[in-house]
């Protein structure tokens, strides 16, 4: 079992449950936190800091880090190593679970390498409020493509247009799999996402249009007149009309239909039918 970076004991082995693959190479550690670019005036908010690798770095660049561990014992060891600095708290929890509000109080930064299995829950979590300034994670490669796709890519989905329609997403910089220890199944690529200052979509309407997306998306090879006859209970002319009312070809499919186009969309649907359909 490797020790810690600071020497101070053995590490507790590697729980898959929890998805773990720790990233020890320094250069490209660095190289993560440069995408994210935190000042000494900063606060940010680290998911899943496990050994505390990129959590060193973080101390030295920034001015306050959280850092939610959902395993105990690498919580533990954390808080143990980093029990003589003030500016470096230890939030043992679930992410998903955590109150970022209630936890950070501030406006902040986040970064995270995050469990495969349950990267887009963290992804559409870190886009609600309170929202970080910009966000930072190491995310498995079909899942970056996915996320910064473009109408028309074959990689283009729901998941595409739920982030753009709230946030600016960059492929910052690829990572073998050969970095880790265990090292994973699928190559890994570090992705930015910067919030819109306005989202295309009203915010207490996002949880509708997520589902609104991946019922569209069901049926992607679908003409968008027939899916929204199947989707929403429109009659032919009514779906027709809403379509050509939004600028989008009622003969064309969801794959080829840009995040704003969606937004007008979901905006035209929802005025004339009640929430709930």
């Amino acid at each position: 079992m490797a020790r810690s970076p600071g020497g101070r004991g053995r590490q507790p082995p590697v729980l898959k449950k929890f998805g773990q693959h720790f990233l020890t190479d320094k250069n490209i550690l660095s190289a993560i936190v440069d995408a994210l670019a935190p000042t000494r005036g900063d606060v940010v908010v680290e998911v899943g800091p496990g050994r505390g690798s990129l959590t060193d770095i973080l101390v030295e660049r920034s001015g306050r880090v959280i850092a939610v561990e959902i395993d105990r014992a690498l919580a533990a060891n954390l808080r143990e190593k980093y029990r003589h600095q003030p500016d470096v708290e230890i939030v043992e929890d679930d992410f998903l679970d955590t109150d970022l509000r209630a936890v950070v109080g501030e406006p902040y930064l986040l970064i995270g390498n995050v469990p495969y299995y349950i990267t887009t829950p963290i992804i559409f979590k870190s886009l609600e409020p309170p929202v970080p300034r910009r966000a930072v994670f190491l995310v498995q490669r079909e899942v970056a493509e996915r996320m910064a796709a473009n109408a028309g890519d074959e990689d283009y989905g729901a998941l595409t247009v739920n982030i753009a329609v709230v946030a600016k997403v960059e492929k910052v910089l690829d990572i073998p799999a050969s970095a880790f220890t265990p090292p994973p199944k699928v190559e890994s690529v570090v992705v930015r996402l910067t919030p819109r200052a306005e989202y295309l979509v009203r915010e207490n309407s996002l949880p509708g249009f997520r589902a609104f997306l991946q019922a569209v998306f069901g049926q992607r090879r679908k003409q968008m007149q027939r899916v929204l006859r199947s989707v929403r209970g429109l009659s032919p002319d009514q779906a027709i009309v809403v379509l050509e009312a939004v600028g989008i070809d009622p003969s064309s499919r969801p794959e080829v239909i840009a995040p704003r186009e969606f937004a007008s969309l979901f905006e035209a649907i929802s005025r004339k039918l009640p929430a709930d359909r």
